[in-house]
């Protein structure tokens, strides 16, 4: 079965082949009692998500629903408002009504809590700047 770049290489070079040839051709093929093969589709997309980089067996604690790490990462919602979640928020100890001062700088966007806000991030566990 291969795996990492070798199977990102062998899916590109196969370009647009079956499904099931390209999980065979792959090596995700197993034997069933009766003597014919399995093939393991469900394998197959693990490892290739897997040589993408996205890791499904890290093991390490969920945060947030849904059991999704953090990203660390915002987007521009189609209103022009920059969302900041809740398990962000939490990590900081933040209420609803806590105020920041906005910085913006040449690459970054910085959010100095004021008031309320100061008090309740100064607690805050595990934050890195």
């Amino acid at each position: 079965m291969l795996t990492g770049t070798d199977l990102l290489t062998k899916v590109k070079d196969l370009g647009d082949v079956s499904k099931s040839d390209l999980v065979r051709s792959c090596g995700y093929v197993s034997d069933k009692k009766d003597g014919g093969e399995r093939l393991n589709f469900t394998a197959f997309y693990e490892a290739l998500l897997e040589a993408k980089g996205i890791n499904f067996s890290t093991g390490g604690p969920a945060i947030g629903k849904g059991g999704r790490k953090l990203s660390y990462t915002a987007k521009v919602q189609g209103n022009g408002n920059l969302l900041i979640g809740k398990a962000y928020t939490a990590m900081l100890n933040l209420e609803a009504g806590d105020e920041f001062e906005i910085k913006l700088g040449k690459k970054a966007i910085r959010l100095i809590p004021t008031g309320a806000a100061a008090e309740h991030s100064e607690g805050a566990e595990a934050v890195d700047e």
